[in-house]
């Protein structure tokens, strides 16, 4: 079995097609082959959209006198100003990743990754030794977009309500009034999750599930955009407590920090010598580089991206694959399935798609679908990895063309 992949990192835009002459006609779906990309289309380029569309300028007469002027279909011209508005989005997600930059190094795919789950209106299970920026990280991603964001140390001791609130006794109201919890906040970090209990953490399913707490009989929503970055060490054991499959399963990614490499740790290292301190970001330079609105009509931009039947059968079958594995107990959920397709979405629309292919599932399965795969004990003691599983699961599985 091969090794896992890498966390995604930036995607490639896609290139546009040629753009059509005058005497071009071509179907107006943009997933035709040969269709230009979202990318693809600039004002300059709404006549010739237009003929790509099935409508043709007219050629001047053959007595030389003056034609009327060539005038785009409304829908062409409503189509170049949605390119452009995505285009112009995708931009501000590029530059999130490169302020985010200004303070991390070498997590470029964690940073991507993190990105996709915000377009997804999903979250984000890091795992990672201790000492490798995943704190530093979120607080990073969390200053460029522009958010609130609050912190939670996850401890043994540590209750429900000390994270979704509570009731507190108002002596001179005579009566009880909800104190709202740090979860009320548009970015949560839950630092260390797997050290408090399952009770604790159980807390947390309401706020990402439903985006909402209740309390008292009452329902409160939370901020939006929201988003949960829980992180937890691989290595330390004593103390901790498995996430359940219920509380996994809420995750739509989980990306392992890793060790950065040789360049980029020495890059750290002549950073803190050049006076950085990572408390203190506004020291970096670091500033908010897109607004709520902006983050909010991006999430509607990626769910946007067209789907064939043909991918959503892909989908299944590579759902199907992992739950008739002889090495698996527990396959993935039709969470799971919809967590990829969403998670592929985002992925195609970050590259300027219209519309996803396999690669964008293929890209996307292993991040999605690794924490939410339990193995057979037997294989477990064999040393087999869920990841090198979903690598063969995506060998074995045909691919629609």
């Amino acid at each position: 079995m091969t090794d896992s992949p890498e966390n995604p990192v930036w995607p490639a835009p896609s290139h546009p097609a040629a753009v059509p002459g005058p005497d071009a006609s071509a179907s107006s779906d943009p997933r035709a082959a040969g269709a230009a990309p979202a990318t693809g289309f600039t004002p300059e380029r709404t006549a010739d959209a237009g003929s790509a569309a099935g409508s043709t300028p007219e050629r001047a007469p053959a007595d030389g006198t003056a034609s009327a002027p060539v005038v785009a279909p409304a829908t062409t011209r409503a189509q170049a100003r949605a390119a452009d508005d995505h285009a112009a989005l995708r931009d501000s997600m590029h530059r999130v990743r490169l302020e985010v930059g200004k303070a991390v190094v070498g997590q470029d795919g964690t940073v991507t990754g993190l990105l996709i789950a915000l377009l997804s209106r999903g979250h984000v299970l890091l795992e990672g030794v201790p000492g490798v920026a995943k704190t530093l990280l979120v607080r990073s991603f969390s200053r460029a977009l522009g958010l609130d964001t609050r912190r939670v140390q996850f401890t043994p001791d540590l209750m429900p309500g000390d994270v979704t609130g509570s009731l507190v006794y108002d002596p001179r109201a005579g009566g009880f009034d909800f104190r709202p919890g740090p979860v009320f906040t548009h970015v949560l970090l839950a630092d260390e999750i797997n050290r408090t209990p399952p009770k604790t953490q159980a807390a947390l399913l309401e706020a990402m599930e439903e985006r909402q707490v209740s309390s008292d009989g009452e329902s409160r929503a939370l901020p939006d955009p929201f988003l949960v970055a829980a992180t937890q060490n691989p290595i330390e054991h004593e103390g901790t407590y498995t996430l359940p499959e219920a509380q996994l399963d809420r995750f739509l990614l989980k990306l392992v920090v890793d060790l950065p490499g040789r360049d980029a740790e020495v890059d750290v290292l002549r950073r803190h010598a050049g006076g950085f301190d990572p408390r203190r970001l506004d020291d970096a330079g670091m500033h908010a580089v897109v607004t709520a609105d902006e983050i909010l009509a991006a999430q509607r931009a990626a769910a946007s991206v067209a789907v064939d039947d043909d991918l959503l059968g892909y989908v299944v079958d590579l759902a199907r694959a992992t739950r008739q594995s002889p090495s698996v107990l527990l396959g993935v959920s039709p969470r799971a399935t919809t967590g990829l397709l969403a998670a592929a979405k985002a992925w195609a629309w970050l590259g300027g798609y219209p519309a996803i292919t396999p690669d964008h599932v293929q890209t996307m399965l292993v991040p999605v679908w690794r924490h939410r795969i339990r193995l057979r004990p037997e294989a477990e003691i064999e040393g087999v990895s869920v990841d090198a599983i979903l690598t063969s699961v995506l060998q074995q599985t045909r691919v629609p063309i």
